[in-house]
């Protein structure tokens, strides 16, 4: 067999890795990043490659015959431009935009996996670099099938004519092969029996558990649409119309027309580069400015307070007769205890969290203090706590301590009235006294509690062998940071047995730490009181995929709270001490309070582990694994419930979405809690308004449209799983049904599933479609909001929303894994410079 003369670039076969582009946006990314020089040469370039590619697509369907069984009657196909760009995105088998070593490679790995010069048919998958073995193998057979090859082991020359196959990128050529995986008895018919093992191989390869169950009522849905007649089979150009009809699963931002793209081309979003070094660090550095100028003044007004006291306390030591004998050493150590002083009541502040919430709902201190970084600055403090207590102990330890010592008589004589007539003999006569004992001891502590903060052991990334592995997890880390009680205990004493300093008045450690610590002190009684006062009755409970726990609570008399807020949930079954953050996902308007919790710690697990034993199974039409809940008559259907307390709600930076009239909100995974809690305030506070405006009500207890300032809402929720879109149906099925006005745009983007046009997911694609036109339900997520495969295009999202508010300031919140929080942050600065839309960042911390 000879090589092909015309030999496409390099290819491979990959997963998805974003969001499918719609043709406009796509043309836009090519032509907008290129410099302002070569724009136009760049448009025009790339338009005219576009329409040819169509234009050799068109013409390529136009030459096709009707398949067998259609006949001279038989339905037309949509030979549409629009149909065949479509087509030009379906039913991929590899990808070109990876840029991998397409044959060679697959030539290397062929050699590697081979036996006696036959490739199995088992190691196929692995050759041509496709994951899902099963699907690979269905492939496999269809090739084979096609060829007439028997057995289960093909050649090289065999390979390359399957890799001949695979990679064509007519649109036919790939039909064909996806029509010979769905018929396997090479008969040019498909049954039912047929669609619904492809069906099943398709939701296999992507994960999705609850097609594969209902693979038979989706087999035969196709059937109905594609074979009215009842012939019992469907053919090749049945397919080829079910894919070229199927609507594009790009949900558009706004319209998407000649004049809007002419719009967006019209911004220049990449300026030329600066070509003056200055000015080029200058206006860095005034980006910098703009988006943290209230983190640099805090920081700058901390470090300027933590030089000043060092500077005080060692030019102070600087001037004492001590000096003469211990030189700088002690001057350092001294300023190192005088910013650990500072910094250990500083610290205290930032997790003052009920303080903290008044004063950001109530100051206008709360628009140029940054709030929401309250827990960074307190890992920031604790950075400088390490600084001044290294400082001081070093200092001591290994400088002026044993140049006491070792000093003379005539030395030793004015440091009489601070360590007595008789020198110390040694070492040990430091440490074994107060002084020394209370500042190892608080050395150990912190050190224990500091390294257990990380998150490598907060948050159980490290796997340690036992029993050392019961110091990862949320457990280690919050008893550890409950020493600090000690710790302060200890600072006090420390810092009234001082080896320097005699007076009463001098030994200011107390003054640093009285009012930090009464505060805190009133905040812990506060959240006992509290919680204890107002008690809370469990009205449900339910678990769902996922292993996310779902509680609702009765509102507490006086409980108020705002859409993103957080409350802490005690159970004293799984622990009577420890009190655990969670976003509220109820609305303000609830009659209860509701938190979903994800199994994603030790005490989360055990708080599951507990719920399930006195919960049981849902009745029939309800979600959720395991539930109980009140029936009519108000009796709870499982009483036998462990205690659960909360305390709250606390401030985060979610709740400050009314500020803006245009908002993003992102969720990843769990991380969708407290936008599900604007999604519904926003829904309704929208009834509420407009049933103010048409009843004519003017009262206090009425929604205004002053205070009302959201105007459009778009939600962006990220999952891995299909079954987590189960936590949040009932919210995504009420948005759909009652907004009207289509305030609030929702997009649920399945992970698992491989992006648009892909081969493995193009069975799903048309039977999502089908499936919601006709019964108006996703079978992805199981809503009436149709479901987007794979991950988004945050590039173009942004995009979007700068082309439909112009002029217009966006605030983007988002909750969820760190991964993704530089590059929407990096976005937002972006477009905020690049384009007269203006995108504040906000992200969730706890």
């Amino acid at each position: 067999m000879t090589r092909r003369t015309t030999w496409r670039s390099p290819s491979t076969v990959k997963p998805a890795g974003g969001g499918a582009e719609d043709s406009d946006v796509t043309l836009l990314a090519r032509t907008l990043e290129k410099r302002s020089s070569s724009f136009g040469h760049s448009v025009i370039r790339n338009a005219s490659s576009r329409i040819k590619q169509v234009s050799q697509e068109l013409r390529r369907l136009a030459s096709v015959n009707r398949r067998g069984g259609a006949g001279a009657g038989g339905p037309r196909i949509d030979r549409s431009k629009s149909a065949a760009a479509h087509a030009l995105k379906g039913l991929k088998f590899i990808s070109r935009a990876d840029g991998g070593a397409g044959w060679p490679a697959v030539e290397k790995r062929f050699d590697e996996l081979a036996k006696d010069g036959l490739l199995p048919r088992s190691k196929f998958g692995q050759c041509i670099g496709m994951k899902e073995l099963e699907f690979a193998g269905e492939l496999f057979d269809a090739l084979a099938r096609r060829r007439n090859i028997a057995g289960d082991s093909i050649s090289k020359a065999e390979l390359l004519e399957f890799w001949d196959q695979i990679s064509d990128t007519s649109f036919d050529s790939r039909l064909q092969t996806f029509f010979d995986m769905v018929d396997k008895n090479a008969d040019g018919r498909i049954t039912e029996e047929e669609v619904k093992e492809i069906i099943t191989l398709s939701a296999s390869a992507n994960k999705l558990s609850k097609v594969q169950e209902q693979a038979e009522e989706y087999a035969r849905l196709i059937m109905e649409e594609l074979d009215p007649s009842n012939l019992g089979y469907i053919e090749l150009y049945n397919l080829e119309m079910l894919l070229l009809q199927a609507p594009s699963q790009s949900v558009r931002i706004g319209t998407t027309n000649s004049r809007n793209l002419s719009q967006m081309l019209s911004q220049n979003l990449r300026p030329t580069a600066e070509p003056n070094p200055l000015r080029r660090w200058w206006r860095r550095a005034a980006y910098f400015l703009e988006d943290n100028w209230r983190r640099v003044w805090v920081l700058l007004l901390w470090l300027a307070i933590c030089a000043a006291l060092f500077t005080y306390k060692f030019i102070q030591y600087r001037r004492r007769a001590v000096f003469h004998v211990m030189g700088y050493c002690v001057c350092v150590a001294k300023g190192g205890a005088e910013t650990l002083k500072f910094n250990m009541a500083l610290i205290l502040l930032p997790v003052c969290r009920n303080t903290v919430t008044w004063i950001r709902n109530r100051a206008a201190v709360a628009r140029v203090v940054p709030f929401d970084d309250n827990l960074n600055f307190h890992k920031v403090i604790a950075v400088g706590i390490t600084v001044g207590a290294g400082l001081h102990i070093i200092s001591h330890l290994t400088c002026d301590f044993p140049r006491l010592l070792h000093a003379t008589d005539a030395e030793y004589e004015p440091m009489k009235r601070f360590f007595g007539d008789r020198r110390p003999p040694n070492y040990w006569w430091f440490v074994k006294g107060t002084e020394g004992w209370t500042g190892l001891v608080m050395l150990v502590l912190m050190a224990v509690a500091f390294t257990l903060a990380t998150p490598w052991f907060r948050r159980g990334r490290l796997r340690l062998p036992r029993p050392l592995n019961r110091l990862t997890g949320f457990n280690a880390f919050w008893y550890s940071h409950h020493c600090f009680v000690i710790v302060y205990a200890l600072l006090i004493v420390h810092g009234h047995y001082l080896f320097l300093t005699k007076d009463w008045y001098k030994k200011t450690t107390w003054m640093y730490l009285a009012v930090p610590m009464f505060l805190y002190a009133c905040e812990r009684l506060t959240r006992a009181l509290r919680s204890s006062v107002r008690p809370v009755k469990i009205l449900k409970v339910a678990v769902y995929p996922g292993n996310v726990l779902s509680l609702h609570f009765s509102k507490p008399p006086g409980f108020r709270y705002k859409s993103g807020q957080y409350i802490f949930v005690n159970c004293a079954a799984v622990s009577p001490f420890q009190w655990h953050p969670f976003s509220i996902t109820s609305a303000p308007q609830d009659d209860y309070v509701s938190v979903h919790i994800r199994t994603l710690g030790d005490w989360t697990r055990e708080l599951k582990n507990v719920f399930s034993r006195v919960c049981r199974p849902p009745t029939e039409g309800k979600s959720g694994l395991l539930r109980a809940e009140y029936d009519r008559d108000g009796a709870m259907t499982n009483p036998s419930f462990p205690k659960v307390l909360i305390d709250g709600p606390y401030g985060a930076p979610a709740q400050d979405y009314k500020q803006y009239d245009i908002v993003l909100l992102v969720g990843l995974g769990i991380g969708a809690t407290p936008m599900i809690s604007i999604i519904k305030d926003i829904i309704n506070n929208m009834r509420q308004l407009d049933g103010d405006l048409e009843n004519g009500n003017g009262n206090d207890n009425s929604v205004s449209s002053a205070s009302f300032k959201t105007r459009r809402a778009y939600f962006y929720w990220v999952t891995r799983e299909q079954g987590s879109f189960e936590w949040f149906r009932g919210v995504m099925d009420e948005v759909a049904e009652t907004d009207k006005k289509g305030v609030i745009e929702l997009h649920n983007y399945c992970t698992s599933v491989y992006e648009e046009g892909d081969a493995r997911s193009a069975l799903i694609a048309m039977l999502q479609s089908l499936n919601h036109a006709k019964h108006g339900v996703d079978v992805v997520s199981g809503t009436r909001v149709k479901t987007h495969f794979a991950r988004p295009n945050w590039r173009n999202v942004y995009k979007r929303i700068a082309l439909n508010h112009r002029d217009q300031r966006v605030g983007v919140f988002y909750c969820g894994a760190p991964v993704l929080t530089k590059e929407l942050r990096e976005l937002a600065q972006d477009f905020s410079r690049k384009t007269s839309t203006k995108f504040d960042f906000h992200k969730e911390n706890f």
